[in-house]
């Protein structure tokens, strides 16, 4: 069959993955292949257990693969066959050197770049998939330019805006997508190209082209500013469970004001996943590096509340069981950091549980996706930590259950059930805001929810 572009990513991850899934099923006139160093992610993408888990992925892969869309581990001839090559890798915080903790660790796309030079023999578009610091496609292009007059290759920014376990519906039906590119005649070319790929499915008011800096920007911005709204909620249900308000209620009439929203005001115990932390961390360190410690202090206050919501909360559970945990069995509802996904990257539950076990408590784990990360996360942990897909198994005698993620399904739980089965007094500790607080009260719980009265049985 003859396809009219031939599309590659290098990086087959959560975000590298899903794109390039969505691209095929939308373009079946493009050949998509999605290029990873490891067989063995590359292997699961090609067999009936994915290696991530997002709701309408598996559907859309099945669909796609092998007709227009395919995976490889032969990144130099995957590099030399296709014209248009999205760059997903990681870009993990530096745990190393000169901006430890705070700067992206840029290695594995310089060494992508790098890989891109050695073996293309043609023209290339090359495309900023990852979340980059600003000003790294000048970096990419000084990498990639000058080694030869007849190969030229052409740098855009499309930064990702999709959300772990809604990334199909994201992906399909978009907010908007970002293109930014040189401000040259080569530019705007190569970013039409990219508008067109698009436009197959996106409308075209939604795909937004702006200078290459704005849009490597835009994405830290964005994901800064939802973390922002997620620490001021966090930060006023402190002050809530101080003067009996409930945040709730507060969250609701805030959210109510159209120039405020009420998406991400829901208070828990901080956020999560491989973006938001790395981000902000990344936002403060280029700050500093141009001057701006004013700056720079005001995004990492956003870090050091989503710390203190986690310590927060443990010291809460500590406080209210008689100011010791040991050697009570403390159940943990999630470990993933958000519900209808497996990733447990940056979860509050991976802290919550190692300061559990530092305190001598007995943990055990439960989670319908998450286990086998949560096991990972936590192996060599010492003290005593178990892990139970069954959430009533994971309850049964146990001193209190933790709420960590927001799945529906802890929604709907036999609370009387639950109860019956756990040591008494009996207490839950709601990080999320999820449970029917006045039923498990009248069960015979003593209820701790963020920013909320707490509804005990003793005064």
């Amino acid at each position: 069959m003859m396809f009219e572009k031939r599309i590659l990513c290098i990086g087959a991850g959560y975000v590298g993955g899903p794109t390039m899934a969505m691209i095929a099923y939308k373009c079946p006139q493009h050949r998509v292949t999605c290029a990873d160093i490891n067989p063995e992610r590359i292997a699961a993408w090609e067999s009936g257990e994915l290696p991530i888990y997002e709701p309408g992925l598996e559907e859309i892969v099945g669909a796609t693969r092998g007709r227009n869309l395919f995976f490889s581990t032969d990144i130099p001839s995957c590099i030399r066959d296709n014209d248009i090559i999205f760059v997903s890798v990681n870009t993990p915080t530096k745990n190393f050197g000169i901006g430890r903790g705070e700067a992206a660790d840029l290695q594995y796309w310089e060494k992508t770049a790098r890989q891109i030079l050695q073996y293309a023999v043609s023209s290339k578009i090359i495309i900023e998939k990852s979340t980059f610091p600003i000003k790294t496609a000048l970096a990419m292009e000084r990498i990639l330019t000058g080694q030869t007059e007849d190969i030229h290759f052409e740098v855009l920014s499309n930064p990702e805006f999709l959300s772990e376990g809604t990334a199909i519906n994201d992906l399909a039906n978009p907010d908007r997508v970002l293109i930014g590119s040189r401000e040259t005649e080569a530019g705007f070319r190569a970013r039409d190209v990219l508008v067109d790929i698009y436009a197959n499915w996106v409308p075209k008011e939604k795909i937004l082209t702006t200078n290459i800096w704005s849009s490597e920007l835009s994405k830290l911005v964005s994901n800064a500013f939802l973390a922002q709204r997620i620490s001021s909620i966090n930060a006023i249900s402190a002050f809530c469970e101080k003067t009996d308000a409930d945040v709730a209620e507060v969250a609701r009439a805030v959210g109510m004001d159209n120039r405020i929203g009420s998406r991400f005001l829901n208070a828990g115990i901080g956020f999560g996943g491989s973006c938001f932390k790395k981000d902000i961390l990344n936002l403060v360190y280029l700050c500093r590096h141009y001057g701006l410690e004013e700056v720079a202090s005001y995004w990492e206050s956003v870090v050091k509340m989503n710390e203190y919501q986690k310590e927060r909360f443990i010291r809460n559970m500590l406080n209210t069981m008689f100011n010791t945990l040991s050697g009570k069995r403390i159940c943990l509802f999630g470990f993933a950091f958000k519900p209808n996904t497996g990733d447990t990257r940056e979860t509050p539950a991976l802290d919550i549980a190692r300061k559990l076990l530092a305190e001598r408590a007995e943990v055990v784990i439960t989670d319908p996706k998450a286990l086998p990360n949560a096991r990972l996360d936590l192996a060599g942990a010492e003290g005593n930590l178990f892990y139970e897909e069954n959430p009533y198994k994971a309850a049964e005698g146990s001193h209190a259950i933790a709420v960590m993620t927001e799945w529906d399904l802890y929604r709907n739980l036999d609370y009387e059930k639950i109860f019956r089965g756990m040591v008494k007094p009996a207490f839950i500790f709601d990080g999320r805001n999820i449970i029917d607080r006045p039923k498990c009260h009248e069960i015979g719980f003593n209820v701790f929810s963020i920013g909320k009265p707490p509804l005990t049985h003793y005064e």
